[in-house]
């Protein structure tokens, strides 16, 4: 097996490469079957952006805080733990954005698509839902779009649900709704399209983010899951994605 190996530039995942390089032989992610991620869930995260082209699976092994998308990490049976692994397959969202500029642009994310205000007002958002208003005027912070696998990251934070891997459907979740003050979100099925749109862009603008790229100043903002591409994950058996997913719907007292 060919094993390619990128690091975070944090100190604990520059000294885990170290250790790494000197009983593996490494090549290049694209000579590679599998790419070893050394990092957290952002370097990961940033990793599916800029490799994710290759069609290689990803082996994550955590350096950084939570590592939800990582496995634990240990520099021994490399070959052995990547062979015993349980393959998760991740479509991304597809984001396209007008901005007030006329400018057109797109964006991809893993995790999720969200739109916030820039300023101290909040933002009034029209949310539309294959072509038809579900919501004339969201008052809030802002809104966002979250993937089975992001569902657990900011979406989780603002108070999102929290979706099993496979289950085909899309969190639709609002950050610090004002009016309709009782609305908590929904979840969606994932051929939805979902349209943002801002209802005041002069007074109160927004930017929208696809993961970790922003753009400011938007007008809408066009969200769907893109099934012609995805990403592969790979997970030790005894703490598959699956299963922290599930056990995080159980979490207390964190």
């Amino acid at each position: 097996m060919k094993i390619a190996c990128i690091h975070s530039d944090t100190p604990t995942a520059v000294e885990r490469f170290s250790l790494l390089k000197q009983n593996q032989d490494l090549v290049l992610p694209e000579e590679a079957d599998t790419i070893l991620v050394l990092g957290g869930d952002g370097y990961m995260l940033h990793s599916l952006h800029e490799f994710g082209h290759l069609g290689k699976p990803f082996y994550g092994m955590n350096c950084g805080t939570y590592g939800f998308l990582m496995n634990d990490f240990s520099e021994d049976d490399i070959v052995k733990r990547i062979q015993r692994t349980k393959k998760e397959i991740l479509h991304p969202l597809s984001m396209r954005a007008t901005l007030k500029s006329g400018d057109i642009t797109s964006g991809v994310a893993f995790n999720e698509v969200s739109l916030f205000r820039r300023t101290r007002q909040t933002a009034n958002i029209a949310v539309i839902v294959n072509e038809v208003e579900r919501i004339s005027r969201l008052v809030c912070d802002g809104a966002l779009v979250a993937t089975p696998a992001g569902s657990t990251a900011y979406n989780f934070s603002a108070h999102g649900p929290i979706i099993p891997i496979g289950s085909n459907v899309l969190a639709l979740t609002p950050v610090s709704p004002f009016r309709p003050r009782r609305w908590n979100g929904a979840l969606l099925p994932h051929t939805a399209i979902i349209r943002f749109v801002n209802l005041d862009p002069q007074k109160r603008p927004v930017y929208v983010s696809a993961d970790f790229k922003e753009f400011p100043d938007v007008i809408s903002v066009d969200i769907q899951e893109d099934r012609t591409r995805q990403v592969y994950l790979l997970f030790d058996r005894d703490h598959s994605l699956d299963d922290r997913i599930f056990n995080e719907q159980f979490a207390v007292g964190d």
